[in-house]
């Protein structure tokens, strides 16, 4: 991602929705499952009154993040998401979520990371159930679920989305209302669970479904392949599907009454692959010009990193959001970051994103220089093949400078609470140049597209790409690593 007016900075914006968030009784919805407007609840025994049988266990809280321990969750793998959202012209939105999930334990009970919204039912394969909540904890059981068991969540709630504060960066994220009542859904890192019941960690990817239904004359956009649009009196019904698995946290809508949906047959002539935008009128008719650079740059990064991970690319341009962020397959730029002059190199940026952090993800978020120093590596690579070496020399000279007077830290330790600094954009770049110069062009895009071909779709560390890096160069890449990773000072 870019923070406008830095072009190496992450940023998004999340929301969490109206409602309870530190609800702490028991409760056992009793309304029939067609409703969600009449629904009553009883509070039961509290949860540490429930008896478990003994060869059932409680899902871990957490999926084993060293930086943020209470993201994600044990005991199920997330499949699939089915979203279902209702919008109204006041801003209110009425939701339908189904988590479809294989058990990896023998479950009591388990975690879904959900925060905000007022819940109205709560199903676990057809049947109300007891639920607590806690902060951005759903804690659903008493329930018998069994190892490998198929089980799926149904929650139904509504509200009105707010920004979630987020504990990786300075500002809001989410479910976010721009200026002009446009709507959008940026959620890096820690913010999709404030607009869906989720497993909120890259470790759980999963397909989804969304059915996005709005008033007549807007558009709602979401993640992967428009499938159908479904016309009703006052409402028009979107349908997306995201067949590749995917982080919760790229998971994305966009809605407003002034966007349109755009094919791009420049780009998609050139990436061979469908391109298409979510933009407003004045940029989509005639379609804005450097958009129209996107094939190209398909085409350049396939070149450098191995075959487009996904089957279409595009991005969405709204208002109200300082930067631009990679969500899979539709990547959300704000409109100051599109009118900006660097906006080639944010393009190219969230592109290599699609690479780096959708198809091949962190597997902690303290390795986040996987995502941003790729990207921002990309934008390096695109300067050789607009104007050839010696300008990718000069302009990995220049950061360099730029680097050192700034004193950027080690980009292989982030601060927790400043995950996006700037090193890990342009420091990580470095590694990456730095590794490139030690072992020569054919084995270094060797090491890249090793890598990226080895972990598609999975989950990566950081001595995941040392020990690729190591192999493919034969090499023992200790001291470079420590220097460029970890060390606190720039070498000479």
């Amino acid at each position: 991602m870019r923070r406008i007016g830095v072009l190496v900075a992450a940023a998004v914006l999340v929301a969490s929705c109206t409602g309870s968030t530190a609800e702490t009784s028991f409760t056992t919805l009793t309304s029939p499952k067609a409703s969600s407007s009449t629904t009553s609840s009883t509070t039961v025994a509290s949860a540490s009154t429930l008896v478990e049988a003994a060869d059932y266990t409680v899902g871990a809280a957490g999926i084993g993040d060293d930086y943020y321990p209470s993201l994600g969750n044990g005991g199920y793998d997330v499949g699939h998401y089915d979203l279902d959202f209702k919008v109204g012209t006041d801003g209110h939105v009425s939701s339908s979520t189904a988590v479809h999930a294989t058990a990896t334990e023998h479950l009591s009970s388990f975690n879904l990371d959900f925060a905000g919204w007022e819940i109205e039912r709560l199903e676990v394969n057809g049947e109300q159930v007891s639920y607590e909540r806690s902060g951005h904890e759903l804690v659903i059981g008493p329930v018998e679920i069994d190892t490998g068991t198929v089980f799926t969540v149904e929650v139904d709630y509504q509200g009105v989305p707010q920004p979630k504060e987020s504990a990786a960066i300075p500002f809001g994220i989410g479910w976010i209302t721009g200026p002009s009542g446009e709507q959008f859904v940026v959620a890096e890192p820690d913010a999709a669970h404030s607009w869906f019941p989720s497993n909120d960690h890259p470790l759980d990817k999963a397909t989804f479904t969304f059915a996005l239904t709005v008033p007549d004359g807007y558009v709602a956009a979401a993640n992967g392949e428009l499938v159908d649009v479904v016309e009703h009196p006052t409402t028009t019904t979107y349908l997306w599907a995201m067949t590749d698995p995917m982080a919760p946290y790229l998971a994305t809508i966009v809605i407003d009454d002034d966007l349109e949906i755009v094919a791009d047959p420049v780009s998609t002539a050139a990436a061979g692959i469908p391109i298409r935008n979510v933009l407003p009128p004045d940029l989509a008719a005639p379609q804005m010009t450097a958009l129209e650079t996107t094939g190209e740059m398909v085409r350049v990064l396939e070149g450098a990193f191995g075959p487009y991970p996904f089957d279409r690319y595009g991005i969405a341009v709204v208002g109200g959001f300082p930067g631009a962020l990679e969500n899979q397959t539709l990547s959300v730029f704000g409109r100051a970051m599109v009118d900006a002059p660097y906006f080639e190199y944010v393009l190219v940026h969230e592109l290599a994103h699609q690479w780096f952090g959708d198809s091949v993800s962190v597997g902690q978020w303290s390795d986040i220089w996987l995502n941003e120093g790729f990207a921002t590596f990309a934008e390096l690579l695109w300067v050789e093949d607009r104007h050839g070496f010696a300008a990718y020399r000069e302009e990995v000279a220049n950061r360099l400078e730029a680097a050192r007077i700034a004193q950027y830290g080690p980009p292989g330790t982030p601060p927790a609470n400043d995950l996006f600094n700037s090193s890990v954009y342009q420091r990580g770049a470095f590694v990456l140049v730095a590794l490139r110069d030690e072992v020569g062009d054919d084995l270094f895009f060797e090491i890249v597209r090793t890598y990226v071909d080895r972990y598609t779709d999975g989950n990566v560390t950081t001595d995941d790409f040392i020990a690729v890096a190591e192999e493919i160069s034969g090499r023992d890449l200790t001291q470079l690593f420590d220097v460029w990773l970890f060390g606190e000072q720039l070498p000479a």
